[in-house]
């Protein structure tokens, strides 16, 4: 699809892994960078794994370092400079985050990543490790970074607060070069930027050709929904089931009409390998009940179709799902003509 890099794995947390990322590495022409902490095996594992980048980590918020690597900064530092210096040594591209970035007292982000810039990194990942920042603050974030080092800007945000996408795209505008996506979201907790939304983003809202195929954004969601056996929520932007489709008559009448007037216009279903529909329930018009009928074959007359819609509007109030069938068995209800019923009565007497 035209991805510019997959962080395949973690290759020091298992033969398995090890093995997967290596293959990955092997089978591709994309950039595969490899995940390590600051910590001698971890560093060796990824390059052992036969990837380009690598991607190395520390906590530097306080309470993670105290916490959960139990180290000083001065550690935290010490380990973030040897690791890059073992990766560009080893002749891998570099890339380093200071985890927990966005609780990270500012002072220390700036001397832990002037060190690193030192040593040689090619890449600096600004995570928002909990999904605690906000567009506006995470872009002041990447921007005072960038006076701290010469490396690219990669940024890297949680969803917690339903900010992921608006964060990734904050930082895009503050000056960063690429962001960590997701397909579907998928991460810890509440997941990671989506892949889809980012990608159709930056296509659509900001003008930029980022290079993915975005017309089979919708076939990578499904084959990624159904193997990690996450199911995609019914109105997840992009990608969910409902994101082109309309029920409201007033909506579906004015998409009839032109599709701008009730989509972003500069997204279609097209762009991303999906389909328009129209919906039936109890939101339903005669617009889209005329539509269905006549694709049924059915010739209604205006009458006719407002009964359908009645029909339809209370079905569908009882939060009854109005398929073809029971359109079908409404329109004969309503005696509503068909334009293949002799057609269909020969072909059973025959």
């Amino acid at each position: 699809m035209g991805t510019h890099v997959i962080e395949a794995g973690f290759p020091v947390n298992s033969e398995a892994e090890f093995e997967s990322v290596s293959d990955i590495a092997a089978a591709t022409d994309t950039t595969v960078c490899g995940l390590a902490r600051v910590v001698d095996k971890d560093v060796e594992a990824a390059i052992d794994s036969g990837v380009e980048l690598i991607h190395v980590f520390v906590s530097t918020s306080d309470v993670q370092l105290a916490d959960s690597m139990h180290a000083s900064r001065e550690e935290a530092v010490e380990r973030a400079v040897a690791s890059v210096e073992r990766v560009k040594e080893a002749g891998a591209e570099a890339m380093f985050s200071p985890m927990d970035a966005t609780r990270t007292d500012i002072d220390f982000l700036a001397e832990i990543l002037s060190a690193v810039d030192e040593a040689g990194v090619d890449w600096v990942n600004i995570p928002d490790t909990t999904g605690v920042a906000t567009p506006t603050r995470f872009a002041n974030m990447v921007r005072e970074v960038r006076k701290h080092t010469d490396a690219r800007i990669d940024v890297h945000a949680h969803d917690d607060f339903g900010l992921a996408a608006a964060n990734a795209m904050a930082g895009f505008e503050a000056g960063a070069s690429q962001a960590q996506v997701s397909v579907n979201g998928i991460g810890e907790r509440a997941g990671n930027a989506a892949f889809e939304e980012v990608v159709m983003a930056a296509e659509s809202l900001y003008g930029v050709d980022t290079g993915v195929d975005t017309t089979r954004i919708t076939e990578l969601s499904r084959m990624v929904e159904e193997a990690s056996d996450i199911p995609v929520p019914a109105n997840k932007p992009v990608v969910g089931r409902n994101a082109f489709s309309h029920e409201s008559g007033i909506h579906a009448a004015g998409v009839l009409e032109n599709a701008d007037t009730f989509e972003p216009g500069v997204m279609t279903p097209e762009m991303v390998g999906a389909q328009r529909e129209f919906v039936l329930g109890k939101h339903t018009g005669t617009h889209s009940v005329r539509k269905r009928l006549e694709e049924s074959g059915f010739t209604p007359t205006d009458t006719e179709v407002r009964e359908v819609t009645r029909r339809v509007k209370d079905y569908g109030a009882e939060k009854e799902r109005v398929t073809v069938d029971v359109l079908t068995r409404f329109a004969r209800e309503a005696d509503v003509e068909r334009v293949d019923e002799d057609d269909e009565q020969e072909e059973v007497r025959a």
